[in-house]
């Protein structure tokens, strides 16, 4: 089964910093692509073009594409970061719940089993 990295981008696909840059480095992710599965990464955006943070309402559409994608790949597994709660500055509180009903082939940061 491939793992696959998923980690928080902004919609620019400017992978600078933090799991962006890691994932850049490491997973190839693409330079300008902002969301979804590139190389054995996926992105979800927790801030715009301009690298503003989105609101949460915005990112949990985002994560809605992203759980209905890893549902559609069962033979992918997916290593989720705690998106947003890094320089995007949400909580773990505000973020984890926005994954609950997440397949199974989805590894969630231990700081959110409490949480979805």
């Amino acid at each position: 089964m491939s793992k696959i990295f998923v980690f928080g981008s902004n919609l620019a696909g400017r992978h600078g910093k933090g799991a962006a840059l890691y994932a850049k480095e490491n997973h190839g992710a693409i330079y300008g692509q902002g969301i979804g599965l590139q190389g054995n990464s996926y992105a979800i955006p927790t801030k715009d073009h301009k690298i503003k943070t989105l609101p949460l309402a915005i990112i949990a559409g985002y994560v809605i594409q992203f759980i209905e994608f890893a549902k559609a790949h069962p033979e992918l597994e997916f290593q989720v970061t705690a998106i947003g709660t890094g320089l995007a500055g949400y909580s773990h509180q505000q973020i984890a719940p926005l994954f609950r009903g997440y397949p199974d082939n989805c590894q969630m940061p231990d700081e959110w089993r409490a949480l979805v």
